[in-house]
């Protein structure tokens, strides 16, 4: 049986060199023709087994291969990589995660390292810009070996030390990792190869090692038969004279000139190949040098772009099949993989994403925060998300979390006065952060407005030689021992009666809104004597109202705040033992 080339991930933080590894192999410089160097757009390039034998040299001997190939797909940071699924799983086989060696790992390399992890995606870690260094001999195109023979005793010291502290970083995240020729199970063990994307150092060993492992650990799942094809879509692009197309990754059977395909979405799109267009091998679909290739049929796995009727509809990350025989089972069965695999609880937050596996990456990585989601759908934020969360009964999930989708125009208008909060963005753990940050202000808002409109537990102590007048009303000084008090409140003594109620708080001559514990304040109090219903050195407390101590025993409270209403709730159950219950 056949064997098809591994599909092959380029993942890693913003500007850590994943473009211009790939520029390096293929001979490009797409890198520099992106705006600001940074992936925009996902690309996906074919590099047949004799360049790998080529770019390896020496490193290959007598060794034969019988993948015949590798197809990379290039990233914006890991975002398209959450896009990718194939049958619900990762389309990648392998994948190549970039770290800058002098920054080590990034919130973005952690997020891809968690995104690898969901989908049990075999990876390589280069350990690229070796030539920052300082000291660094640079040996273009050479293997890592030879250029590591070159390097002084302190450098390849602290090449080791930046080596050993990532090493420890993967340890913490769960994972065994070593330099790759250091290695003798590949299965238990992550490779780590030095690399300089720039002169070419080390990536004869990162190819000889991705063709190995995939020979040697993923043969079978490489093994194709003739069949309908099956693939993913990449992007959905409007093309001059062709109109919308379709980037696709096809990893199973064909698919020709002329087929019927079903695209996965709410209602699958069928649909005729109109045209096949391939870019030419070492060459960039997103972005290539020469034009394509105008072809009669492709077979996986490949990287093609296809013309057809109706594809306005589609979305990256949509699955995509030749329809058989049996069109009612493909569509079915398109039906059933589009559907997403959220965990969703009664309560918890809002979530959209521009894809289902982008919308599976956000809910994975928000259970790993202990983030509960409520409901997860792919689209932009409409009206009528925002009219369903705005009905949420905790303030704290009234909130949709976004990620690279956009606020339509009717749902801008609303946002105010709804009582939402919307947050997008285009990256993962930044998007996590904003609603940290948000949920942290929304709480302290709401605790804010609580402690106005809820009597919290305050106790003070009367202090002796300091009653300014006996009643009418009383004026004494007192400290407060716990808690806070307020003008209005009613007092509770110790016995359980409830008497008068503080008229105002002073200090210093001025009128205080509430004392809290540790200030000593004069107090004026309704409808007490002083040497009668109150004495100096008596303790009282603020007399709680029986439905706000039921709320006050589910929220979080200080210390002493806790201690005052747990002596509130003895003194009211010596007459009703079931109080605030």
């Amino acid at each position: 049986m056949a064997v098809r080339q591994p599909i092959v991930s380029v993942l890693g933080h913003v500007d850590h060199g994943k473009t211009t590894f790939l520029d390096y192999i293929r001979g490009t410089a797409v890198a520099e023709r992106e705006a600001g160097r940074i992936t925009q757009h996902i690309g996906a390039t074919e590099v047949p087994l004799e360049t790998i034998y080529e770019i390896c040299g020496d490193l290959v001997k007598d060794k034969k291969f019988k993948v015949p190939g590798l197809l990379f797909i290039d990233t914006p940071g890991h975002h398209a990589f959450t896009t990718l699924r194939a049958r619900g799983g990762s389309l990648a086989d392998l994948a190549v995660l970039i770290v800058d060696v002098m920054e080590g790992l990034m919130p973005q390399t952690i997020e891809s390292i968690n995104i690898l992890r969901q989908y049990k995606t075999p990876f390589v870690v280069c350990l690229n810009k070796v030539d920052r260094i300082q000291g660094w001999r640079t040996v273009k195109d050479a293997t890592f070996h030879q250029t590591y023979k070159r390097q002084t005793e302190r450098v390849k010291k602290i090449l080791d030390e930046r080596m050993y502290e990532l090493i420890g970083k993967l340890y913490e995240r769960g994972f065994s990792a070593e330099r790759y020729d250091r290695i003798e199970d590949f299965t238990k063990n992550i490779a780590l190869v030095p690399i300089c994307a720039k002169s070419g150092e080390g990536i004869p060993d990162v190819l000889l090692l991705l063709v190995g492992l995939a020979q040697r650990f993923l043969e079978k799942r490489l093994e194709t038969e003739e069949g309908p094809g099956e693939g993913t879509i990449l992007e959905v692009k409007e093309e001059k004279g062709l109109g919308p197309t379709i980037d696709v990754i096809v990893y199973k059977g064909s698919i020709a000139k002329g087929d019927t395909i079903i695209i996965g979405a709410e209602e699958p799109i069928i649909t005729k190949v109109r045209a096949l267009l391939k870019p030419r091998p070492l060459d960039e679909i997103r972005d290539p040098k020469e034009r394509f290739i105008s072809v009669d049929r492709v077979t996986a796995a490949v990287g093609v772009k296809i013309a057809a009727p109706n594809l306005e509809e589609a979305v990256a990350g949509a699955p995509l099949c030749v329809a058989d025989e049996t069109m009612e089972e493909s569509i079915s069965r398109l039906k059933r993989e589009c559907r997403i695999h959220v965990e969703t609880s009664d309560e918890g937050i809002y979530i959209k994403a521009d894809a289902i596996g982008s919308l599976e990456a956000l809910a994975f990585e928000l259970r790993n925060e202990g983030i509960a989601v409520r409901r997860a759908e792919v689209g932009d934020v409409s009206r009528k998300d925002l009219v369903e969360t705005a009905a949420y009964n905790n303030p704290l999930h009234r909130v949709i979390l976004g990620f690279n989708v956009k606020v339509l125009p009717e749902a801008s208008e609303t946002m105010a006065e709804r009582d939402v909060e919307v947050i997008t963005g285009k990256i993962i753990y930044k998007l996590l952060e904003d609603y940290k940050l948000w949920s942290e202000r929304k709480r302290e808002e709401i605790e804010r407005q609580t402690r106005i409109s809820v009597v919290y537990p305050g106790k003070f102590k009367i202090l002796p030689d300091y009653v300014f007048r006996t009643s009418k009303p009383a004026v004494v000084g007192v400290r407060v021992l716990a808690g806070r008090i307020r003008p209005e409140q009613r007092l509770l003594r110790e016995d359980g009666r409830v008497v008068g109620t503080i008229k105002s708080i002073q200090s210093e001559g001025k009128n205080l809104k509430e004392a809290i514990a540790g200030q000593e304040v004069a107090i004026s109090i309704e409808g007490v004597t002083i040497g009668r219903q109150l004495d100096v050195e008596d303790v009282v407390y603020i007399d709680i109202p029986e439905k706000d101590a039921k709320l006050l025993q589910k929220t979080e409270l200080s210390y002493d705040e806790k201690e005052c209403l747990s002596q509130v709730l003895k003194i009211k159950r010596r007459g009703d033992k079931f109080w605030a219950m």
